[in-house]
């Protein structure tokens, strides 16, 4: 596999090998050996999957503080994906990035726990898939504004389609600072 660094420290992007041929494909989507050393784990406590229409934006979401650590990848379509840095403390706080995960690509993305995810839709359908670090927990469940003029996100719909509660997310300055990650307690 190959590890692709980001612009924010920890934020990685992966190419797992792919095998072809004449029946179809093979690929590892995690293996613990492999991605430890890139600190990608340790260990997943829940694995989720969501399907999305095409300009269907979900996000900024986060936990705290129960962070989850998340690796998305991409079963049907294409999405655009977005991790921003939200730790208290962090020199990289309030920037993003993005990577193009698609069906056909088979990139994955690790979402370090501290970080913000969202993603759009960009295909008539996306179907992701979520291996996490730990349990949604509806109780430290938060957001952020996906179009935060402070974050300045590139997103590829002006106009997305958002669920009640991602319309009402505050933007980060807004955020009460005990409602967001703290970098000295994640790493």
């Amino acid at each position: 596999m190959k590890v692709i660094e980001t612009a924010l420290p920890g934020c990685l992007v992966i190419e797992p090998k792919v095998f072809n041929d004449a029946r179809g494909f093979f690929q590892e989507t995690w293996n613990r050996e492999r991605y430890a050393p890139h600190g990608i784990g340790p260990d997943f406590v829940q694995s989720s999957l969501s399907r999305s229409a095409r300009g269907v934006l979900r996000g900024l979401h986060y936990q705290w503080p129960n962070p989850q650590g998340k690796l998305v990848s991409v079963q049907e379509g294409e999405v655009y994906d977005v991790a921003v840095d939200i730790r208290r403390g962090s020199p990289m706080f309030g920037r993003w990035t993005a990577v193009t995960l698609s069906a056909e690509n088979k990139r994955q993305v690790w979402i370090p726990p501290g970080f913000a995810h969202g993603f759009i839709a960009v295909s008539e359908f996306a179907q992701i898939s979520y291996l996490c670090t730990a349990a949604y927990d509806a109780s430290t469940d938060a957001n952020v504004a996906w179009n935060d003029a402070e974050l300045g996100i590139d997103w590829p719909v002006n106009s997305p389609m958002l669920s009640t509660k991602d319309a009402a997310a505050p933007l980060l300055k807004d955020v009460a600072a005990d409602r967001l990650p703290d970098l000295r307690r994640i790493g």
